[in-house]
């Protein structure tokens, strides 16, 4: 198994079915893979309907948070569960295509340098309202100027990249947002893949531009404070 697909959700009861099949289906030519949903403390049926489906499905596996850790905390918790070398990621609310997926993986799979750590995708033509929109622009402009990360959309749940690598980055809340600058940090290339992205297919975002906005200024600090204190001395092997 060279694949792990993760998934953060919570209360996506109505979209994460759907999500799973058009997985299924995308990576058809990459099996075999895994499904991993992480249930972030949802309170629908959602994983009910999930542990249904993995009757048909036995590379869907789900793991529950016992509370709401958000989607930083999901995707860790993702990752560390999964087993194959590559972590492909997307949102569970159906926003972002399956079909996608094989663009993440790609580059990924067919690196022979073993320096990509990273493949970051980037929206175009983005289905979010006028205020998110704004939002997430003004904040990636910020990011930008501060981290020189190199990327334009760090919020894009579609995102391909080493388990090794990801698994080493420091954790802290909302770092999912900041994968670009912490892959760079280590010394990882990254990727910039284009990718497409559609409307809610049904409920609501867990989360205001107000929150993302005051936990975005404390976090983008931080990484910058990582980002100057990194190990900068590398360790090279003297062979005989």
């Amino acid at each position: 198994m060279r694949l792990s697909v993760v998934i953060p959700a919570k209360n996506e009861a109505e979209n994460i079915v759907t999500l799973v099949r058009d997985i299924d289906r995308a990576l058809a030519l990459h099996a075999p893979f895994e499904i991993v949903v992480v249930d972030d403390g949802s309170t629908d049926d959602m994983v009910a309907r999930l542990v249904a489906e993995g009757t048909a499905m036995p590379h869907l596996r789900v793991v529950s948070h016992d509370r709401s850790g958000g989607q930083s905390a999901a995707v860790h918790t993702g990752v560390r569960t999964a087993t194959a070398p590559i972590i492909l990621t997307l949102d569970g609310d159906g926003q972002n295509p399956p079909e996608e997926l094989p663009k993440l993986a790609a580059p990924l799979l067919a690196d022979a340098t073993g320096r990509i750590g990273l493949v970051a995708g980037q929206r175009v033509d983005r289905q979010d309202t006028w205020s998110k929109k704004t939002a997430s622009r003004l904040a990636n402009g910020l990011r930008g100027w501060m981290l020189n990360d190199g990327t334009r959309d760090t919020g894009c749940g579609l995102k391909g990249f080493r388990r090794d690598a990801f698994l080493a980055f420091p954790y802290f809340d909302h770092m999912h947002r900041y994968l670009p600058a912490l892959a760079k940090r280590d010394g990882w290339e990254v990727v910039h893949v284009d990718v497409s992205h559609r409307p809610r297919g049904a409920g609501r975002s867990n989360y205001s531009n107000i929150q993302r906005a005051f936990v975005g200024a404390i976090d983008l600090v931080g990484v910058a404070w990582l980002i100057r204190r990194r190990k900068k001395a590398r360790p090279m092997e003297r062979k005989p």
